[in-house]
């Protein structure tokens, strides 16, 4: 995005990639955000965390965000509505760009997954046995089964 490595605020903050990575950010930045075109926009200051990894997309609004702007997003619709002070605004995505992103994210996880394999460990060893636990006393068919270690 072109922001100067200085600017960054350092962070002891860490993300958990969409392949199951850790991911540690370079640090954090605040940036004004404008949502629309003029006279039905919204701008709002958004903190960001930078990270230094291949993705598809440029950022990534979180939760907290969408809900400062009172935003209502649509996946399928690829939509998201917020309320001004003239009434609902509306933004459209590309349907085309969605699915670039998406096809190029998929072959980033693939390679990511690659990466997951080979530096797993094993923490824990395997259950040996299943207790059965009853679910409702009044009516012991109704049972589920929890691992437990082995004795």
């Amino acid at each position: 995005m072109g922001i100067d490595r200085t600017r960054l605020i350092p962070t002891n903050a860490s993300l958990v990639g969409f392949g199951g990575t850790r991911v540690f950010p370079l640090g954090s930045i605040t940036l004004s955000v404008t949502v629309s075109d003029y006279p039905r926009q919204i701008t709002k200051d958004v903190t960001f965390l930078v990270v230094d990894c291949s993705f598809a997309y440029n950022d990534i609004l979180g939760r907290p965000t969408l809900n400062s702007w009172k935003a209502a997003t649509s996946t399928y619709h690829l939509m998201i509505k917020f309320p001004m002070d003239y009434g609902i605004e509306e933004l459209q995505g590309n349907q085309v760009a969605a699915r670039e992103c998406y096809i190029a994210i998929l072959e980033m996880e693939d390679h990511q997954q690659t990466m997951c394999i080979e530096e797993q460990q094993t923490v824990v060893e395997p259950v040996k046995e299943l207790e059965e636990i009853a679910l409702d006393e009044s009516n012991l068919e109704r049972t589920t089964r929890i691992w437990t270690l082995a004795s």
